[in-house]
């Protein structure tokens, strides 16, 4: 448990490095932030500090720079303070609403918009279509072994597909097969009723149930497939940070990125349903991104759910990028309902 002292140390340290970028030392802390102590005190409550792992010294007489440890400390005590919407909000919302072209048009746009304005790396993510709801499916006879398949989700959005069954069915056979499916699905999303679909929609078809299977297979296969791509803005920004001026780190980052699906797993797997999460450095298990900090926060409709999120180095402005964060995807939770 840290004394109160310790724990002004810490968020000084922090702060101070978040904004100057170079390790803080003790008489830079008791100019700047702690009048009421000497340096000599500051530097006592430093060196217990870092036997508690919250700093690290570059060499001996250097300042201190913050750990995991400290940032994420830093980072709960800002989560409880009230926060101010930045000052382009309303250009912004404007901006985004002005944008017609669909949900996808809008994550690219957003993402950009998130490298732009912290300088870190802006992603966007929706979600995979097997977590929307279900509304209606129906089954349209195209001709021979053909079939349009029509998957209507929550909130009216509407995905099809032409698959290929093992034998024809007639249009009467595929309404009262779009008709079982319906009344299990309706009002659940594809991954609650996905096994129990097997088991009954099929009852009473056995002598067409490897076609009507092949059908609902196919449609597991629609609803599984990742409805989009990762959004990625503002990659060439962190060049212009001291913290990507060493090309290893700088290479790191753009390695990450390139891996386009196992970052969309990543952001998929850090992300919390309500709220902000901040994952620190060490918090990641991806060793690629313990030199960097993942901020997401959801946005949810009526018919998708999407993620915002940046990638930045440890000394993140975390208070400003959550902010940030927060206010696009408030303003994305209205296009979502669309």
């Amino acid at each position: 448990m840290l004394t109160e002292r310790q724990l002004e140390v810490v968020f000084s340290v922090v702060y101070e490095y978040i904004q100057a970028g170079e390790p803080a030392g003790s008489r830079t802390i008791s100019k700047k932030y702690l009048r009421g102590c000497s340096p000599a005190t500051i530097r006592n409550e430093m060196a217990d500090l870092e036997e508690m792992g919250y700093f690290s010294q570059p060499h001996t007489s250097a300042g201190r720079l913050p750990t995991s440890k400290a940032y994420r400390l830093y980072v709960d005590a800002i989560m409880q303070r009230r926060r101010t919407a930045p000052a382009e909000t309303e250009k912004w919302k404007r901006e985004i609403g002005e944008r017609k072209q669909g949900i996808e048009s809008i994550l690219t746009y957003v993402s950009r918009l998130l490298g732009q304005a912290t300088n870190y790396v802006g992603v966007a993510a929706l979600s995979a279509l097997e977590e929307v709801q279900i509304q209606r499916v129906s089954c349209l006879r195209l001709g021979g072994n053909t079939v349009l398949l029509l998957i209507v989700l929550e909130g009216g959005l509407v995905h099809h597909s032409n698959i290929q069954l093992p034998c024809e069915l007639s249009q009467d056979m595929l309404d009262e097969l779009g008709r079982r499916i319906t009344t299990i699905a309706e009002g659940h999303s594809w991954s609650e009723v996905r096994d129990v679909l097997f088991r009954y929609v099929l009852d009473g078809l056995e002598r067409v149930w490897d076609t009507c299977r092949e059908a609902i297979v196919q449609m597991d296969a629609l609803l599984n497939r990742r409805s989009s791509r990762l959004f990625i803005g503002g990659a060439q920004h962190i060049l212009s940070l001291p913290d990507f001026q060493d090309i290893g780190k700088f290479q790191t980052v753009l390695s990450l990125l390139e891996q386009e699906q196992a970052l969309a797993e990543m952001v998929e797997r850090y992300s919390v349903k309500q709220g902000v999460s901040v994952t620190i450095g060490d918090e990641n298990t991806e060793e690629d991104m313990k030199q960097l900090s993942l901020v997401l926060v959801p946005a949810s409709g009526q018919s998708r759910r999407a993620i915002l999120g940046l990638i930045g180095p440890l000394r993140m402005d975390y208070e400003k990028s959550i902010a940030i964060l927060e206010t696009l995807a408030e303003d994305l939770d209205d296009m979502l309902v669309q």
